[in-house]
């Protein structure tokens, strides 16, 4: 005999299907929207079918926007001829809270890592090479995070980009090894992106 209704089990088993997120907190969110009652499961309800229906990716930074080309990309403030590379979109983000980078970005939305079966292919880079052939920067900062995987994808793009003309930097070292970007704090991200070395 089954104790908890099938719904429940069913949003037990979505949430537990998100990173980071163990059967234990998934039945906890569960729980909790049991409790708030109707009104703020139809928000998230909503928010969740706005996030695929109404968000998509710029299509010449990949980053995550709601217009083509996103507002990094149609500000012709910033200027266009750096270009950043990371490897999420939250990377963005906390490079942004930064303040200090007003160039343009290149999202590879991943790294390379062939134990998880990812190659270059995989990944946006055949996009940025093309991007730096059309446009021609001067500078491509590689800002991948500080890991194995990170630093593979960081040297595969500078063989990729020699012979353009373009100098390929790398961010300074003050963000600690195996650590991820989008956990650096502002003054951590503003000094690696000011101690850049060339790649």
């Amino acid at each position: 005999m089954q104790v908890t209704p099938k719904p429940v089990l069913n949003l037990i088993d979505e949430f537990s299907r998100l990173p980071g997120i163990g059967p234990k907190t998934a039945s906890r969110l569960t729980f909790y929207m049991l409790r708030t009652g109707a009104e703020q499961a139809q928000s998230l309800a909503d928010a969740l079918s706005d996030l695929h229906q109404k968000v998509t990716f710029c299509s010449r930074c990949f980053n995550i926007t709601e217009a083509d080309p996103c507002a990094v990309c149609s500000d012709e403030n910033r200027d266009q001829s750096v270009i950043c590379v990371v490897e999420e979109p939250l990377d963005v983000l906390a490079i942004e809270r930064t303040r200090d980078y007003l160039g343009q970005y290149h999202v590879l939305h991943g790294a390379i890592a062939p134990v998880e079966g990812v190659g270059p292919e995989d990944l946006k880079i055949t996009e940025l090479v093309e991007r730096v052939r059309r446009d021609a920067p001067k500078e491509v900062i590689v800002a991948t995070n500080p890991n194995m995987e990170g630093e593979a994808t960081a040297m595969y793009i500078r063989r990729q980009l020699e012979g353009f003309g373009v100098t390929v930097t790398r961010l300074a070292r003050g963000l600690p090894v195996g650590g991820d970007l989008e956990y650096a704090d502002e003054i951590t991200l503003s000094r690696a992106l000011a101690g850049r070395s060339e790649l």
